[in-house]
């Protein structure tokens, strides 16, 4: 879009009366110096960052091996009675750790056989209760 205006000079007692012709659309020039993507011709480059080379990362460490929980924690106290000779039901199990039946599953899956390395056996007895045992 194009702005006329109009100047008014006073050059040694004259009057002069001299259109202002602007763009209010910027042009090629303008657009990349405000969007910064191009530098103009003849404009020293900046010199590429030199790389920085990574430090090798040691090797994760093992595990430690853990023979069984803390005392006192939920953990040591429902291994306690899975390794009762008859195990436990999953209502006892449910009562000592006050969990939902679905987070006492996982328990059993997860800590239990995956990361304790233990086998846990479930069976079903005829009243359709669940028992779960560890052997040991």
């Amino acid at each position: 879009m194009i702005h006329v205006s109009t100047a008014i000079l006073i050059v040694q007692g004259q009057t002069h009366m001299t259109p202002i012709i602007e763009s209010t659309t910027p042009n090629d020039a303008s657009k990349a110096q405000k969007k910064g993507k191009h530098r103009p011709q003849g404009a020293p480059k900046t010199p590429a960052k030199p790389k920085v080379e990574k430090k090798p990362r040691a090797a994760k460490k093992a595990p430690a091996e853990r023979k069984g929980a803390r005392d006192g924690t939920k953990t040591a106290k429902l291994l306690d009675l899975l390794k009762r000779s008859g195990g436990a039901t999953s209502k006892e199990l449910l009562k000592a750790s006050g969990w939902q039946p679905h987070s006492l599953r996982g328990f059993l899956s997860g800590t239990v056989t995956k990361k304790m390395g233990l086998v846990v056996t479930s069976t079903k007895e005829e009243g359709g209760e669940r028992s779960y045992a560890i052997k040991s």
